[in-house]
């Protein structure tokens, strides 16, 4: 059934409805598959791009080239300071304790903060990898980096995304205002992820 909706006339495209299923569901049967993530992903959005319904030009004009740019920034940024890392930088870290969870999921937060949670992770593996708990290391990672990206807006790419649509649409939210909600929330859950995985 067409609906109409702020001026446009709008409808369910079925076919396409479906492929994107199919899509999702040929990825998640690769991840269990333990396919490289990248590959999986590109090749699943490439053939989602490949239709005869839909204009390209139309495809193309939902993509947000300065989010993609970004992006390319961050994991350049990310990748740089990586290959910057000495054997001798990677053991002064290691010796603030990284097998603490606390000290650990401090770290993560921190780092988060700085340049954004995704990288962050990138960033932190070299240092992970020589901990004797691989399994409680990268579980404190994910709880950590997840929760510290709620800290300020700079803290997740999805919250910048979040502040751009919202100013398009005459929405704004400001940085101190974020902060407010989001500094308290984040540690709160943070103290909770922390002791959960302490215990």
């Amino acid at each position: 059934m067409a609906l109409r909706y702020a001026g446009f006339h709008t409808g369910v495209n079925r076919v396409l409805v479906a492929r994107a299923l199919l899509a999702t569901a040929l990825m998640v049967a690769l991840f269990w598959l333990r396919r490289p993530p990248a590959k999986v992903a590109i090749i699943a959005g490439g053939l989602r791009l490949l239709t005869r319904r839909v204009k390209s030009e139309r495809i193309y004009a939902e993509i947000d080239w300065s989010l993609l740019l970004m992006f390319a920034g961050l994991f350049i940024v990310a990748g740089a300071l990586r290959e910057l890392l000495t054997p001798d930088l990677v053991a002064r870290v290691v010796r603030l304790h990284l097998e603490q969870v606390a000290i650990l999921s401090a770290v993560t937060a921190v780092l988060s903060n700085l340049v954004s949670n995704v990288p962050a992770v990138l960033m932190i593996q070299p240092f992970v990898v020589s901990l004797p708990n691989q399994t409680t290391a990268w579980l404190t990672i994910a709880i950590a980096s997840t929760l510290a990206g709620n800290f300020t807006i700079l803290g997740s790419t999805a919250n910048l995304i979040v502040v751009q649509k919202a100013a398009a649409s005459g929405v704004e939210i400001s940085f101190w205002g974020y902060f407010r909600v989001g500094a308290p929330l984040t540690v709160i859950t943070l103290v909770i992820g922390t002791l959960w995985m302490w215990l």
